[in-house]
């Protein structure tokens, strides 16, 4: 590859593993081949561990499957719920009620991974984040999948939410096999929301050659994860790394698979089926080595490290890598920050859309019936009245795609902090503290009422028969 020949690589490789000039991968690792699912290279494959945002491609299968059954479609907007919007970061910073279709919710979560677009998916699709998370488990069951257990449908760190390199690999198998229409979602290099460009996470693609996808995933307890597809000579692969130390070191360590498994012929671990299952359990917690020594602005751009940095940088200018990637020549792409043609995606309904918007629904109207023969969502009467969408800024259109002015807002507004909360949370959320009130003060009076009821019967002298005998 670029400009070296198979049987050189080839010795290139042999050399990397022999002088240990690859970097050691101390957690756990997997390389399979796509087609074959034969297994080509694995290191503590099956041991649990936090998948992070890898969480995301359980939260894309699931809602492909609900779009194979009919229960919506990729054009069917998604409204963003307060429960949503109060999501931590990542996040895109949608108020309450903005309305976002399922196919730029699925781009967003590729390539940007916000938190508060994941509930709104899991809420459109499910009703709500605990329906959706035992469909994640379903589906996870129905995969074959051994470690996994979801508990949200964004990755944030749960003791109860835990993964394991196999079980990713199958994933990322399974959506690349049974969704190749939808392929094209896990290697977008950008997205551009009005005048935003969103770089994607993967330091891969743009890269390394043939990287085709997919997802990455960063928490202090989860360490540096990726799931990462890659196409060669018609061969596809696809390699997972959890809790490596940096984003640098996620795609040093992905680089060093994708070559030793390209430059091996057979697999001979046996297929993802056939490792043996620790079981659902604790996963370790990389907090201490991961997040100690970051500043807090540090860890909020820890997973974009690599992202604009050249392939020698990343890799080491004297590595291997770097000598197939061109070397130190200046003029060579690889040794240059990437860019990407972003894919333009909008807020607010597909203009001509006249179906039915999803919502986040109470557990009784989110029980799934079967789907509607009409439209492509939920019939109206199952859909709870979705919050108004935010208006059009003085001057502009209000029809789709929604206006951005106004629609997006920073993290510490949407948690209602400082004078920038907007209107709609501000509002919400003195409804919720007066309702709470209310409610006490109602229990209050009834607690009061029978305290005093208790009081007064026990004053009340005894008579007869009914008295205890000290009493009488």
């Amino acid at each position: 590859m670029l400009g070296l020949s198979l049987a050189k690589r080839a010795a290139l490789v042999a050399l990397c593993l022999v002088a240990a000039l690859c970097p050691a991968a101390a957690t756990p690792s997997l390389v399979v081949d796509v087609d074959t699912g034969e297994i080509l290279l694995q290191e503590q494959a099956t041991a649990n561990w936090y998948p992070a945002s890898l969480t995301k491609l359980m939260t894309t299968y699931v809602a492909l499957q609900a779009v194979r059954a009919g229960r919506l479609t990729m054009d069917t907007p998604l409204v963003v719920s307060l429960r949503a919007a109060r999501a931590p970061p990542s996040k895109m910073g949608f108020r309450p009620g903005v309305q976002v279709t399922l196919d730029n919710a699925l781009k967003m979560l590729m390539v940007k991974s916000p938190n508060d677009v994941a509930v709104t998916v899991a809420e459109g699709v499910s009703g709500s984040v605990e329906a959706f998370a035992g469909e994640m488990n379903s589906a996870a069951q129905n995969l074959g999948m051994h470690e996994s257990h979801f508990v949200n449908p964004n990755g944030l760190a749960n003791p109860g939410h835990v993964s394991s390199a196999r079980d990713m690999a199958m994933l990322g198998r399974a959506l690349l096999r049974e969704f190749p229409e939808h392929k094209n979602l896990f290697g977008i290099g950008a997205l551009q929301l009005g005048n935003q460009i969103i770089l994607n996470h993967n330091g891969l693609i743009g890269r390394y050659p043939g990287a085709d996808g997919m997802k990455t995933g960063f928490t202090c307890p989860a360490g540096f994860n990726v799931v990462a597809s890659a196409t060669q000579g018609g061969r596809r692969l696809i390699v997972v790394v959890l809790g490596a130390n940096s984003a640098k070191e996620r795609s040093s360590q992905a680089a060093a698979l994708f070559d030793r498994g390209f430059a091996t012929g057979a697999g001979g671990q046996g297929d993802l089926q056939s490792l043996s299952s620790p079981g659902v359990g604790p996963a370790p917690d990389m907090r201490g080595d991961i997040c100690r020594r970051r500043s807090a602005s540090a860890l909020a751009n820890a997973e974009d490290e690599d992202r604009s940095s050249p392939i020698a940088a990343i890799f080491g200018k004297n590595s291997i890598f770097a000598a197939m990637f061109g070397g130190g020549g200046g003029g060579n792409i690889y040794n240059q920050p990437v860019s990407f043609d972003p894919v333009p995606v909008f807020i607010g309904p597909k203009p001509g859309w006249s179906g039915t918007a999803l919502a986040a629904r109470t557990p009784a109207k989110a029980i799934i019936a079967a789907p509607p023969t009409s439209a492509s969502a939920y019939s109206p009467e199952n859909i709870e009245a979705a919050p108004p969408a935010q208006s059009a800024a003085p001057g502009q259109e209000s029809s789709a795609p929604m206006a951005l002015q106004g629609a997006v807002h920073g993290a510490d507004a949407i948690a209602g902090k400082g004078s920038a909360a907007p209107d709609s949370v501000a509002k919400a959320t003195s409804a919720d503290v007066k309702i709470a009130k209310l409610k006490s003060a109602e229990l209050n009076k009834k607690t009061s009422a029978k305290a005093l009821s208790a009081s007064q019967k026990a004053k009340k002298p005894c008579e007869g028969s009914a008295c205890p005998p000290a009493l009488k």
